[in-house]
């Protein structure tokens, strides 16, 4: 039986087109009430019995039979190995990729990630101090999905920040496990290690790095074992358990996001090749069959066109089950009346990856507002940013585009506040704090900034 993938065609002019709409962008981020419950059992137990736990769930979800946790370590001798072993043109493209995200954040710490200051016309020093967190944990996905990139893409704006450790966890589990969708009868003294990942962490600069993963590595980074060092934030993507953890863990520790399905929405006026189209929706869609594709645009034959390429291309794609899947239930081809409304529905989405394929990007550019990431032209294929572009690939999802941003060097920072009140200062602020606080009933804080006045005023009684 061959497959076919039909997203949904949708008109703005169409009566129902707003409950159409709403309901192929509904997606329930509701989480399922067994992992919640094993996540919280996996976190309180490590957090009590520490390695001897993490070995544990470790035999027991990735077959991966330790005698020790340094057995779980890889060590930089493993990493340089693994680069040393890749063809030349792998190596050369890691390098290349780390030298352009590396780039790309030097240029972001310099625009809004350093420390400033200015004086006031009284003399006051006011300002803020931006320093680097001292420990960073990032969590790579292994055994079916690794992926080299995100470890780049976390590492790097790390160093960039200034933070001094970056301890990475992966899981390498053992055919046959629970975790590669066994029973979990497989044991092993090596699981699958992924030679890319590893080669990564030796361009991008990993520090430490464990051969753990799942709710009990994110708890190890969270709380601290013997052998594994409490961090100050855990960043990159993972399954439904780690997405969990995470959230449970974050006031102990800080998290980067909780990220949903991928996305691609791209804003065509039909003047790519609809065959670029089409492959950058399928882009998106072979993530998984949650991700989602969407077109919009004015021309309603290239519409056509695009779909006749997504018929022709689908059978030449490796993983074109699960694209069809996603499109099917989660695509959509949207014709809209102009550019501009097309722009406005973009704002609505707040997509993750936003492509603007048009003969004049500039023109379209200055209307979007919420978007993780926008590629403008023709030529600015959504995958170049995944890869090598130099901005960050891990972005807000799911609508959070409204509010959030692309992880970045300010992620590894904390910024303190500055402020240095000089003697002609506390003359004028003095007063303005002291009428404040006596407002507020608080007459200690009124007190601390009168008893800088050069003529100390008398208490004053508060009601």
């Amino acid at each position: 039986m061959s497959l076919s993938a039909r997203p949904a065609r949708l008109s703005t002019a169409a009566p129902g087109f707003e409950a159409q709409f709403a309901a192929r962008l509904h997606w329930s981020d509701e989480t399922d009430g067994a992992i919640e419950q094993r996540v919280a059992d996996i976190l309180a137990d490590v957090r009590v019995r520490g390695d001897a736990a993490v070995l544990e769930y470790t035999a027991r979800f990735d077959g991966l039979a330790a005698s020790d946790m340094a057995a779980l370590e890889l060590t930089q001798a493993d990493f340089k190995a693994a680069f040393d072993g890749l063809p030349a043109a792998q190596r050369e493209a890691l390098q290349a990729a780390t030298r352009r995200v590396r780039s790309y954040h030097e240029a972001q710490k310099k625009a809004g990630g350093e420390s400033w200051s200015y004086r006031d016309e009284d003399g006051t020093l006011l300002g803020q101090k931006v320093t680097p967190l001292d420990r960073v944990g990032i969590y790579v996905p292994g055994g079916k999905a690794a992926y080299p990139s995100s470890l780049i893409m976390n590492a790097v704006p790390a160093h960039v920040a200034g933070v001094q450790e970056i301890i990475m966890v992966v899981p390498t589990p053992v055919r046959g496990s629970v975790a590669t969708g066994g029973r979990g009868e497989a044991t092993a003294n090596r699981g699958e290690r992924n030679e890319l990942v590893m080669a990564a962490a030796f361009v991008a600069g990993v520090t430490r790095a464990f051969t753990i993963g799942g709710a009990q590595a994110v708890a190890a980074l969270a709380y601290g074992t013997a052998t594994v060092p409490k961090v100050d934030k855990i960043t990159g993507p993972g399954n439904a358990y780690v997405a969990s953890a995470k959230k449970r863990v974050f006031g102990t520790v800080g998290i980067d996001m909780i990220a949903g399905p991928s996305e691609i929405l791209v804003l065509a006026d039909g003047s790519t090749p609809a065959e670029w189209v089409a492959m950058d929706l399928f882009s998106q869609a072979e993530h998984d069959e949650l991700a989602q594709s969407i077109l919009l645009c004015p021309d309603a034959a290239y519409i056509d066109a695009v779909q006749r390429e997504i018929d022709r291309l689908l059978p030449t794609m490796p993983r074109a089950a699960i694209i069809a899947k996603s499109l099917n239930d989660r695509g959509a081809l949207i014709h809209t009346r102009s550019m501009e409304e097309a722009c406005a529905i973009s704002n609505r989405i707040a997509p993750e990856h936003l492509e603007v394929s048009s003969a004049d990007p500039h023109r379209w550019e200055p209307l979007l507002k919420h978007a993780g990431a926008i590629f403008l032209g023709a030529y600015t294929s959504e995958s170049l940013g995944d890869y090598c572009a130099g901005p960050n690939h891990v972005l807000p999802t799911s609508g959070t585009a409204r509010f959030s941003s692309p992880l970045g060097v300010y992620d590894f920072q904390k910024r303190s506040s500055l402020i240095e009140v000089s003697q002609a200062g506390a003359q004028g602020l003095g007063r303005i704090a002291a009428e404040m606080a006596y407002g507020e009933g608080l007459q200690a804080h009124a007190r601390a900034a009168e008893l800088r006045l050069d003529r100390v005023p008398p208490m004053r009684e508060t009601k």
